[in-house]
């Protein structure tokens, strides 16, 4: 069965601002698990849709233990605001059927963008991957089931470090044009802390054929531990030398603060120096660091993506 395509001509998709070249600027947020954590988001959310994000994306908890509430809100973003969002869905503890019916549901919402991942192993980080019995082994199958059920714009992960589970750089480069060739159109990277390594990955992923536009990710340091612990997680390599410094102000959470958004905004500058074709920042549902970031960028006056002066 193919979903219906259902488009809002109000505003241009992502996958219009991608082929027109335009740079993408983004925000990701994660679903509450509390009422009082819904109304933060929407108040972030309302302060960030002022720097008219090319989309925001809502992200989908652990083993899909947040499926309802990351459909509802990702609906409610696309209906209540001027922003498209962007859903994700992962393969973690999910059937066919159960993707299927996610997949509905997205397109019922209007949702046609959707970011594609396979999801930590059911046991965490570090534990051995495990599929669902009637389930999928890789983002590659989910691109490949979201094209054959919809017009659906297509992202997915990239590592500048390389996936965990990757036999090497090369490899993992090559897993990424294989997902492009399955059909998805542009890849968003884990957060990390040195923009060389971006630009390394963006070299070996073009020398394995990769043409899709590869968005940097960006989680500004706001608190050091919490930093540390996302990248034990996640593999980023957090630098010592980074470390140092945030460990020197670890008594004062402005300073904290202060030196997290100095830090992430020299990496954006060499970033969009070396023409990444945007930046996408990891919010952690708080509005405050990321909008200094925009703000010392000079992008707070940009325009709405698709938008003539």
């Amino acid at each position: 069965m193919e979903y219906p395509e259902r488009m809002d001509h109000a505003r241009p998709s992502l996958s219009d601002v991608l082929r027109a070249g335009e740079r993408s600027f983004s925000f990701e947020f994660f679903p509450p698990k509390t009422d009082k954590g819904e109304h933060q988001l929407w108040q972030t959310l309302r302060e960030l849709e002022a720097l008219h994000p090319t989309f925001v994306s809502v992200t989908y908890g652990a083993g899909g233990s947040t499926r309802d509430r990351t459909v509802r809100v990702t609906r409610a973003i696309g209906e209540e605001t001027t922003v498209p969002p962007v859903a994700h869905l992962t393969c973690v503890g999910a059937s066919r059927d159960d993707l299927h019916s996610v997949i509905a549901e997205y397109s019922d919402a209007g949702v046609s963008d959707v970011l594609a991942l396979r999801g930590d192993p059911p046991g965490g980080p570090g534990s051995p991957w495990q599929r669902h019995e009637d389930g999928l082994d890789h983002a590659v199958d989910l691109v490949r089931l979201l094209k054959e059920l919809g017009n659906f714009t297509v992202g997915v992960a990239a590592f500048p470090e390389g996936h965990p589970e990757a036999d090497g750089l090369d490899q993992d480069a090559e897993v990424l044009r294989i997902k492009q060739d399955a059909g998805a159109e542009y890849a968003i990277t884990q957060f990390f802390f040195d923009a060389a390594d971006y630009f390394r990955l963006r070299d070996r992923a073009a020398a394995a054929g990769v043409t899709m536009p590869i968005i940097p990710g960006i989680m500004p340091v706001t608190n050091a531990k919490q930093i540390e612990r996302f990248a034990q997680l996640s593999g980023a390599a957090f630098p010592e030398s980074l470390a140092r410094r945030f460990h020197q102000v670890a008594h004062d959470p402005e300073a904290v603060t202060a030196l997290g958004v100095s830090v992430a905004t020299q990496m954006c500058q060499q970033l969009l120096a070396g023409e990444a074709p945007g930046l996408h920042f990891y919010t952690l549902n708080r509005s405050s660091a990321t909008r200094e970031i925009y703000s010392s960028l000079g992008l707070q006056h940009r325009l709405p993506s698709g938008a003539s002066v």
